[in-house]
């Protein structure tokens, strides 16, 4: 009988597939990292508990182009300053990917806050624009000019992101089961850095509000090269009726999550 696609992997098959995702080549991106200060009590707004907002009251938008051998990917973040217990970190809102094939692994493995979207990240001699989008509009645009190198970090740096892993419940009545608070460290080598002088454009989505998240004071715009690896953990469990009001922050349409489906016969 020919191989059956759906059917079983073999040990063997799932071994070598795991061992390869362990050997994978650094991959280096080219990427916009802006960073500015907001007002306190929006950042203290959009954290889910038990995260607390960090002494700063800061935003962090990164977008980033891979230029992966014909799979050439889009990659980027809004997130908030946060803490959880002694740990500072970051919570992401919005994480667009050009490519379902990164959305989907870091959605149902890690628990980010990924959609499909545009990002654009272009470079003409020192100027620079770099911008996230979905639905038509460009909600994150960051433009500016190369104003000169920065110096390069000595070793790799260590970032932290928290996300909840959770699954909506099949009756429509909340969350399956209680939700679990993820801590995904990154180590971030960094072989080219330079500073960028420039602006900040938030534009209104129904979808993406992050206008909301007001640039006060701008902080910094970099470009650089880097590549990441990243390592999870799951740090405790947390109460899903605490994180309820808060996953509409994952989908465009949160009725899908909160409504329950009326019964349906027939075919899918």
């Amino acid at each position: 009988m020919a191989r059956v696609r759906y059917g079983a992997r073999t040990e063997q098959e799932i071994a070598a597939a795991r061992a390869a995702s362990t050997r994978l080549p650094d991959i280096w991106s080219t990427g916009v990292v802006a960073v500015w200060e907001t007002d306190p009590d929006v950042v203290a707004a959009v954290l889910p508990p038990p995260l607390k907002p960090a002494p700063r009251p800061l935003v962090r938008a990164a977008i980033s182009k891979v230029d992966l051998p014909g799979y050439p990917l889009g990659a980027g973040s809004v997130a908030v300053a946060a803490t959880h217990d002694d740990q500072d970190g970051w919570y992401p809102l919005v994480m667009p990917m050009t490519h379902e094939r990164a959305l989907t692994g870091g959605r149902e493995v890690f628990g980010e806050p990924k959609k499909l979207g545009e990002v654009t990240v272009e470079r003409d001699g020192p100027v620079v624009r770099a911008a996230l989008a979905r639905h038509g509009i460009a909600f994150v645009e960051v433009r500016g000019a190369v104003d000169g190198p920065l110096p390069l970090p000595a070793e790799p740096v260590g970032k932290v992101d928290f996300y909840f892993k959770f699954l909506p419940a099949v009756d429509g009545s909340g969350l399956d089961t209680d939700p679990v608070l993820v801590h995904c460290v990154r180590r971030e080598k960094v072989r080219t850095l330079e500073r960028i002088t420039g602006d900040v454009v938030l534009r209104e989505s129904m979808y993406d509000p992050v206008a909301d998240l007001t640039v006060r004071r701008l902080v910094e715009i970099t470009i650089g090269e880097k590549t990441t690896d990243q390592r999870g953990r799951v740090v405790e469990r947390v109460s899903a009726q605490a994180l309820l009001p808060y996953i509409h922050q994952r989908y465009d349409d949160p009725q899908q999550v909160l409504d329950a489906p009326p019964p349906r016969g027939g075919g899918r």
